[in-house]
């Protein structure tokens, strides 16, 4: 069995993908695929999320295996899970998320099933339109990012309060 799926941008208006991949397809599998789609670094993180009907996030899949056991709703590692454990109907949806740090997603939706056809290879791009957003936000500097900072600035409502007593 094929997928046939409709990825958009919330980006770019101009933007459209429509892939055909087979249904046993480990999400890791299609990762990847996307990601050498779109020139990504294979080597950043990424999740897949499914979603409802609102596209609202219900369960998230991992490039990188950081399932807890002890955690029931954790996320699951995107290499044991096949796109045919999730999808069932159309209109299922997943949302791929290219840039953890800006929250930047792909909307994902599948339009159609079929057979396999004799004669391709799967997966494959039916339809290409627009350019990819860049991985990283541009406007955002990772070089004056600072973990000692952003972990700092939750103290700067102390900084200069007189009244704020620090003896005990």
């Amino acid at each position: 069995m094929v997928f046939q799926f409709r990825m958009l941008s919330d980006e770019s208006d101009v933007f459209l993908r429509d892939y055909e991949v087979m249904y046993d397809m480990t999400l890791l599998e299609f990762c990847d695929f996307i990601c050498k789609d779109m020139k990504y670094d294979p080597m950043s993180m990424y999740s897949f999320f499914t979603a409802d009907a609102r596209w609202e996030k219900i369960q998230e899949f991992t490039s990188e295996d950081m399932h807890n056991e002890d955690e029931e709703d954790g996320p699951m590692p995107m290499e044991k899970v096949m796109l045919g454990q999730l999808i069932h109907n159309n209109h299922d949806r997943l949302i791929f998320t290219f840039d953890m740090f800006g929250d930047r997603s792909y909307f994902l939706e599948l339009t159609g099933a079929k057979e396999a056809e004799e004669g391709f290879e799967y997966p494959r791009i039916m339809f290409s339109h627009g350019e990819p957003s860049d991985q990283f936000d541009p406007e955002m500097n990772f070089e004056e990012m600072s973990i000692f900072d952003e972990v700092m600035s939750e103290f700067d409502e102390f900084d200069g309060d007189d009244t704020y007593d620090d003896e005990y």
